[in-house]
């Protein structure tokens, strides 16, 4: 039976192994000396790794430890899109770190940590694997948060953190207590039968909402998004860009194995409250990120309003609507880590730069990297026919599939909000007025690579979704009985 439990979570133990190892060889060794060999170590393991679970079976569902640990077709689809974009930002991420002296060897080995924790989240089946998965990847990214020691913004940002991410987790820890007591079980396949719609008791129906509460922190949703502008501007941006994929997609789908495997039954009694973060989250993403000037904070309050286009998903209920969710997340991560590796090669004189002004006439000087950013901020904007537009047409034709008009109506107008200040950025690139803070012109090869590879998914994506849409079927189909 051990064994058999043990072969289930083998991904999760060879990656826990691997950064144990590793933290012991770079302790006992020249430490930050190994730290650029242990990123490309790190993403060829999470690389590794996510070929491995791709391979499985899309219609093969595995239960281990008596239902605390699920393994089907949507933890697989969650799983393969956390390992890939970890790695590819932590190879983006060594040039960039190793030259402002950040580079040490805890780095990739917390990276790794906190990968361990995502996987474990989105293949949590019950409440307490839920709280162990989210607290292990929770605790590392606190730390990599404040890794640029000799910054008050990075210390103000990982404390900023640990502070706010305390507070999700006690109202995440209340919400279960309410369940367990009301539901007298913390598995969410035993929930699931004391949850239904209309027979919900008020003290579950509370325990309901306090955990999404604390879920709706992890994924930056309004009215627990107060984090996320300052962590995004303080923390060194190769772990700001970690924040805005990764921890995302585990996030999103923790949401969606929650609401779907213990509140199946209940879906009348959680859908509208999800909605209402879906729509104060678009809104104020799209209203907020307009009088911003830091690219970092901009992207912050972006990705509150793309959260808010993938609750849409959520709110509906349905297997439409996790098959468009875990789409959308797909096109999201492809391209925000296109995005970030341009913000990576903004530099001037070898230091970093964030202002957006910066990017007046950056055409002239870069044309096929002003191209590429181009096409990345149209289908951010959800520009036809850029991939991000399908994106959001994936989760619209899912909320009027389930009756929420007014919210995708809504989400159109935020929409439209939210292009102004991605094509403020295209404004500015192309017709600015050139300065004396121009940027350099990057020679960033891998940089420019990771930019490039995304602007042309987003492009030749519209044909092809290279096996994506099918495997968020079947994944959709495994959660959603």
């Amino acid at each position: 039976m051990i064994s058999a439990d043990l072969n289930v979570i083998l991904p999760e133990i060879v990656l826990s192994l691997f950064a144990i190892f590793t933290l012991l060889v770079a302790v006992y060794t020249s430490k930050d000396g190994l730290a650029g060999a242990l990123v490309w170590a790190t993403s060829a393991v999470m690389v590794l790794l996510a070929i491995w679970i791709g391979m499985a079976g899309p219609a093969t569902t595995r239960i281990a430890f008596n239902g605390l640990f699920i393994e089907d077709g949507f933890a697989r689809f969650a799983k393969v899109t956390i390992l890939l974009s970890a790695a590819a930002v932590l190879m983006m991420s060594e040039a960039y770190m190793k030259s402002r002296g950040l580079l040490r060897f805890e780095y990739p080995v917390l990276v790794a940590l906190s990968v361990v924790g995502m996987m474990m989240m989105v293949s949590a089946g019950d409440l307490m694997s839920l709280y162990m998965g989210l607290e292990l990847q929770s605790l590392a990214l606190y730390v990599v948060a404040s890794l640029r020691r000799d910054s008050v913004k990075s210390t103000e940002a990982g404390l900023k953190y640990f502070v706010l991410g305390a507070l999700s987790s006690g109202l995440l820890l209340y919400g279960a207590s309410l369940v367990y007591g009301y539901a007298g079980t913390t598995q969410f396949a035993g929930i699931m039968t004391v949850a239904k719609s209309g027979e919900t008791s008020i003290g579950l129906l509370f325990g309901i909402v306090f955990l999404v509460s604390g879920l709706a922190f992890k994924v930056s949703a309004v009215p627990f998004h107060m984090w996320t502008p300052d962590v995004y501007e303080g923390s060194p941006t190769p772990v700001t860009a970690f924040f805005a994929t990764a921890p995302k997609v585990a996030a999103m789908g923790l949401f969606a194995r929650v609401l779907h495997d213990a509140f199946g039954n209940a879906v009348g009694d959680w859908s509208q409250v999800v909605a209402l973060l879906s729509v104060l989250s678009m809104f104020l993403g799209a209203i907020a990120a307009i009088g911003q000037t830091n690219i970092k904070r901009l992207m912050a309050y972006s990705s509150i309003a793309h959260m808010g286009y993938g609750l849409i998903g959520l709110a509906a209920g349905t297997a439409l609507g996790v098959k468009a969710m875990l789409i959308y997340m797909a096109i999201y991560v492809t391209m925000n880590i296109g995005t970030f590796a341009f913000i990576l090669s903004m530099q001037k004189d070898g230091q970093p730069v964030t202002d957006i002004s910066a990017l007046n006439m950056y055409s002239k000087r870069a044309p096929g990297k002003a191209l590429a950013m181009l096409v990345l901020l149209f289908s951010l904007a959800g520009v036809p026919p850029m991939l991000g537009f399908f994106a959001k047409f994936g989760v619209w034709q899912a909320g009027v599939d389930a009756g929420l008009v007014w919210l995708v109506a809504a989400s159109a107008v935020a929409s439209a909000i939210g292009a102004y200040y991605y094509l403020r950025i295209v404004f500015l690139m192309y017709f600015g007025a050139e300065g004396k803070d121009s940027l350099d012109s990057s020679k960033g090869g891998l940089l420019t690579a990771f930019l490039v590879a995304s602007a042309v998914i987003m492009v030749v994506g519209v044909a092809t979704l290279f096996g994506v849409e099918g495997a968020a079927t079947s994944a959709a189909a495994a959660l959603v009985n």
